[in-house]
Order: structure tokens, then sequence, then C-alpha cells
């Protein structure tokens, strides 16, 4: 099975890469093919709402002057998508903005493409506004028929400093759960029926 974790901070290194990084740990054990892409810092523009996506359902955004295609790519393979990102302003990262907007429209235009897989947030926090980030990400991922595992806490790490995120202890082992939970519930789901599509109507 596929997982890929995508990566809303602008910064290498930083402290939402580590998270992500350690929940990808457990399914990279379990013999999960991973996946870690970061989409922070790169030109990457919002929806235009210009509707090409439901009137060509070719799987693609209608803006091709960035990567945005290739990432919805490896999310149409993938059998469970982890977004993360820092806390800007109590929400997320414009680029992850992008993501969320422009991919899950795509996949709502293309037979509920998202349906049936398994979508988890990751979040990285200096003090506050965190659960509004979870939030966000997680609206994708229930208005899109995703399945959405819980872990031990709410997925977020406390840091500001680059790598400061590595001294909350109880984050890193949240991660290690929610990996853990990802990598069961993957393997359920391979046994089971396909996940029942339904034409989606955009109006």
């Amino acid at each position: 099975m596929k997982a890929i974790a995508i990566n809303g901070s602008p910064r290498p290194g930083g402290n939402t890469e580590i998270l992500l990084k350690k929940t990808l740990e457990p399914l990279e054990a379990a013999g999960w093919d991973t996946e870690y892409l970061r989409i922070g810092g790169k030109p990457l523009r919002g929806c235009v709402a210009c509707m090409q996506c439901v009137e060509r359902q070719n799987g693609k955004c209608a803006i091709e002057s960035d990567a945005m295609n290739e990432y919805i790519e490896k999310m149409f393979a993938a059998d469970a998508i982890i977004l993360g990102s820092p806390t800007y302003f109590a929400d997320v990262t414009s680029e992850l903005k992008a993501l969320i907007d422009r991919a899950g429209f795509v996949a709502l235009a293309n037979g509920g493409a998202f349906s049936g897989k398994i979508g988890a947030a990751v979040v990285a926090v200096r003090r506050g506004g965190a659960t509004h980030v979870f939030d966000t990400i997680n609206h994708m991922f229930l208005t899109s028929s995703m399945i959405v595992p819980g872990s031990l806490y709410w997925n977020l790490g406390v840091g500001c400093l680059k790598e400061e995120v590595r001294g909350d202890e109880e984050a890193l082992h949240n991660m290690e759960h929610l990996g853990r939970t990802i990598a069961w519930l993957g393997k359920g789901l391979a046994s089971a029926d396909p996940f029942p599509k339904v034409a989606v109507e955009l109006h």
C-alpha cells in the first residue's frame, strides 16, 4: 500500500517535517511504500473556480503553470494521504490551502476520487491556533468521503524554533501511534469491498 505525506511548511527540516516523518516510520516498518513531499515555499496558486475540472473530468486542474497536477496524481495513487502544516495565523499555509482547494475540487469533479482513502492531519504549532489548522485539513477529508483515523490526542506538536518539536515527547509518541493506526486501518481496507463510488454533481 502507498502513503504520501505532504508538508505545507516552507522550512526544510523543520517541526512539521519531523512530525510527518515520524508518522511514516510505522508505515515503512509495516511494508508500505511511503513518500514525503514538501510543497511549502513552492509557487502554487489558489483555485480560480474556473470549473474546467468539472467540464473536462480528466483528473487534472486546468492551471498548468505550476506543479499541482503532479501532486494531484501522487494523491490519486496513494491509499493514505497525510497532510501537514505549521500554524500560520491559526490556519494552514497558503501552499497547503491551494493544494486542499485544487486537489479536493479535482477529486470531487472526477467521481469522488479521494473517497475511501485514509486521510490524516498533522500540525506544528508555537502556542495556539493548531486545532483550527487541524480542522481545515480534516474538512477536505470529510467532504471527500475519506476515512479519518484518530490517535491518542490531537495530531499536533509544539515547537517554534527549528527541530524544537523533538522535545515534545507526547507529540512524537502520538505521531508514531497515528502511523500504526493508519497501517492497521489500511490492512483492513485492503481486504474490504471497493468503496462505492457516487456521482458528484457540482453546480
